[in-house]
Parts: C-alpha cells; structure tokens; sequence
C-alpha cells in the first residue's frame, strides 16, 4: 500500500509540474516528424496481463512496431528529436499515466513485448508477481543497450541469450527483496545516471 501510495502521489505531482515539458516536446515532435505524437506498445504487466504503454514517438512510424515488432539494435529510424528524447529519457514521460493508472510502478521490472516473455516463461512469472516500472536496477545497468545490440553480429540471438537472462536476474532479485528504500535508491540513481549521460 505505501508503495502503491508513492506512485500515485510522485506520479501525479510530476505530471502536474512537468506540464510545459510535455506540450514542449509534444510540439517539438509534431512539428519535427509529424503525427502521432505517442507511441503506445501492448507490453505484458503484472500477473502476465497485457496492457499499452505510452511514449514519446522517437521512430519512424511502422504499424507493426506497436503489435510489438521491431527490430533489435536497429537505430535507422530514431528521429532527430527522437535521439535527443532517447538521450534524456524524455520519451518514458508519458508512463508516469501508466503508473498514476495502477498499469505501472516508478521502479520495477522493464515490461517487455510478449515474445521475449514467452522464451523465459518460468522467470518471467516470479518477475511479474509485481508491477513493471520506469526504472530499475537492469535500466541503469545496460543504459547502453541500444549500443550494444547495435554492434552484435545477431541482435536477437544476443539480447535472448545474454542481455534478457541478466535483466531476468535483477528482476527475479527484485520481485524477491523490493523496499520502499530501495526503490528511492533506484530512483536517485536513474536520475544521476541521466544528468551524467
């Protein structure tokens, strides 16, 4: 209930200050590359339930990408705004509605597109016995991600066998020994991470 609490509170009061940023970047993406200013992308939510989640538009429009298909590492598509978003975390903004919704928590395991839970669906039960959230511990770990997977031979391949198991760890670790003190932790150290980026 007090993490509950939290979310709805941080959420609200973050969307109520943050205002202006987000008619300024909704502006800036339209004018820049047009409609649809948001994203949205059905991920799999606590207890293996389907729900969307919304971003920015930092892509290319591709109808395929929202039913979860896209490719890995493959970065043709960022938008010019769209890298600078990606850069600043400016793009998850508009899941602070999916938390203030009970969809999502400020921390908790990234929520992932029905294929990559389907490999590992064992792991994925006890890491979805608890809401997904903004951030994490595997969110500041592979904050490079993108670079990664842009520089494996076989993106997939390499985010299935290595990126997704150790993400799986944080998230099994997680589910497992969440605090309210340590999600400040994970918060505090998002926000550091994003100032040094």
């Amino acid at each position: 209930m007090l993490k509950r609490a939290f979310d709805f509170m941080v959420s609200l009061g973050c969307i109520f200050v943050m205002i202006p940023i987000f008619l300024l970047v909704s502006i800036l993406v339209l004018i820049t590359s047009g409609r649809p200013v948001f994203f949205k992308q059905v991920r799999v939510g606590r207890n293996n339930k389907d729900f969307i989640i919304w971003k920015f538009r930092t892509m290319s429009v591709l109808e395929s990408a929202q039913k979860g298909s896209f490719d890995l590492g493959n970065t043709m598509r960022v938008t010019p705004i769209g890298k600078i978003l990606r850069k600043t975390k400016l793009d998850e903004l508009p899941q602070l509605f999916n938390v203030l919704n009970g969809q999502m928590s400020l921390v908790g395991p990234r929520p992932e597109i029905r294929k990559w839970v389907n490999f590992y669906p064992v792991r994925w039960e006890k890491a979805l016995s608890v809401a997904p959230g903004i951030t994490d511990r595997a969110s500041i770990e592979f904050r490079n991600e993108e670079e990664l997977l842009a520089h494996a031979e076989e993106p997939e391949a390499f985010y299935r066998d290595v990126i997704l198991p150790k993400k799986l760890d944080y998230y099994e670790a997680y589910a497992e020994h969440h605090s309210f003190w340590r999600d400040i932790s994970i918060i505090l150290k998002t926000i550091v991470v994003v100032i040094k980026k």
